[in-house]
């Protein structure tokens, strides 16, 4: 199928792009009259902003991902950790406390919805996880729940995490310097691809996968201005082109007759054992590359970036567990399950990485009716922006929160209370346990096979997706040969 490319004036261009701003504006103006008009005096404290944009624009200023931000450190200094404000075109209360955060997360679909802004339906799709509420959700969920738990039941899968990180190992050994979150994104990519329709990333289906995905993911994190050119449009089409792709590999499986008793990968799964429409196929299949392409990706680069900012203990304790581990293997043998439940220290130091780095910063959500919190009332309509970050690097709650310590998992009992790295409530991350495994069998040879250093300009950013300047430039030398 041939593409037409459309140029437009530039004149037309701006005119399309202002009269768009306008309409946006006014519907924004309208609403936020409404919503407002009824004075509420249990509202907290705080600072509407300007016209429209409110404080988004501040509220959204980059950062480093292990600190708070000064917009935060500003308002919460000023009204508290529970302040209103005026975000994404919209009144919102925003939380920085604790007890607030836990009682959102677990009241989700209860008294809060998801509410993302309506340009993040473009490039999700209606049926994503991230969006869909309610029996749909619970459904969905369900499915990526069932990957995880049929991931890890395969050895297949093992070995194939096991021969990834030993080819990424191997490719490496002639380099001196790494762009290495690009390199992880590509890594956690094909193990997903692999898994989920049964290709290798270096085939010709593969490799077209993996280029629409990069294009998707730029757009997915872009100014959301749907004109012909710019990275959301195109992020767009690259869904709708990789939409494409899925359905034909599912035509061509009903059409062989590859269903029914037929397990080689979770797409074959997921047609022969859910009762789910082809759309809600293809939101399950891009969600889970979504989860498996940029957030463990990034979690391994914050892993990679802490580790080599932290006392040299921190290091030298992963490198002697993981050691350990090795000296009980045989020559070529692959890691299992068994050896994962040894990997203590390593799944401490995956969660202090997500405490200190933040992934996930805040969420979207909206009251369905007047919520009653306290002495303080969030009124139906209004937006809810839980924020994370503030609870991990909080100081109250975390003796010097800004230092990475992985100790801290096992000294305190409480720890797991005093974070949500993976959300909560009904929306908790359905993915946690096979990313962990992804991470741990990573860090097992990269660990024993190189010593990095980073760039002293090189740091982890909140835009508030987290990404790191240059894709988190290594400069590494192996250790030894690989085994």
């Amino acid at each position: 199928m041939e593409v037409i490319g459309i140029s437009l004036n530039p004149m037309i261009i701006i005119v399309l792009a202002l009269s768009f701003a306008i309409l946006i504006i006014s519907h924004s103006l309208l609403k936020l009259f409404v919503i407002t008009s009824t004075p509420n005096p249990n509202l907290p404290p705080g600072c509407m902003g300007f016209p429209f944009v409110g404080e988004t624009l501040s509220f959204l200023k980059p950062h480093h991902s292990n600190s708070i931000g000064t917009f935060l450190q500003h308002h919460c200094s000023r009204y508290g950790k529970v302040f209103k404000s005026h975000l994404f075109g919209w009144p919102a209360i925003v939380s920085c406390d604790r007890e607030l955060n836990v009682f959102i997360l677990q009241n989700d679909d209860k008294l809060f919805k998801v509410s993302y802004p309506k340009a993040m339906h473009g490039i999700l799709g209606t049926n994503s996880l991230i969006i869909a509420a309610g029996h749909t959700h619970r459904k969905l969920r369900n499915v990526v729940v069932s990957f995880t738990s049929w991931c890890k039941s395969r050895p297949s899968f093992l070995h194939s995490l096991h021969n990834l990180s030993i080819s990424l190992m191997d490719s490496w050994r002639s380099q001196t310097q790494l762009l290495f979150c690009k390199e992880l994104k590509m890594f956690a990519l094909s193990v997903m691809v692999k898994e989920l329709l049964g290709i290798k990333a270096n085939e010709s289906i593969g490799s077209k996968i993996l280029e629409e995905f990069e294009t998707y993911m730029k757009g997915f994190v872009s100014l959301p201005l749907n004109l012909p050119g710019t990275p959301y449009s195109k992020a767009v089409k690259a869904r709708g082109r990789l939409s494409y792709i899925v359905k034909e590999m599912m035509r061509e499986r009903r059409r062989r007759g590859l269903l029914e008793g037929n397990d080689e990968d979770f797409l074959q799964v997921i047609m022969s054992n859910w009762k789910l429409s082809d759309e809600e196929i293809v939101s399950v299949v891009l969600d889970i590359l979504l989860g498996g392409y940029e957030t463990t990706a990034t979690l391994m680069g914050l892993i990679v970036y802490f580790l080599a900012h932290s006392p040299p203990n921190v290091l030298a304790k992963l490198k002697e567990e993981h050691e350990a581990i090795r000296i009980g293997k045989r020559n070529g043998e692959y890691l299992n399950l068994e050896d994962y439940k040894q990997m203590d220290f390593t799944c401490n130091v995956i969660l202090e990485a997500m405490r200190c780095g933040n992934v996930v910063k805040f969420l979207h959500r909206e009251a369905l009716a007047d919520v009653k919190f306290k002495d303080i009332v969030i009124p139906s309509g209004w937006k809810v922006h839980p924020v994370f970050s503030a609870i991990h690097l909080d100081p109250t709650l975390h003796p010097n929160p800004q230092q990475f310590n992985p100790w801290r998992w096992t000294d305190d009992k409480e720890m797991s209370k005093k974070v949500t790295p993976f959300g909560g409530g009904p929306r908790l991350c359905p993915g946690i346990e096979l990313a962990k495994l992804e991470i741990a069998f990573f860090l097992h040879h990269f660990v024993l096979n190189y010593r990095w250093k980073t760039r002293a300009d090189e740091c982890p950013l909140a835009y508030p997706y987290v990404k790191f300047k240059r894709d988190l430039v290594l400069e590494i030398e192996p250790l030894q040969l690989l085994k």
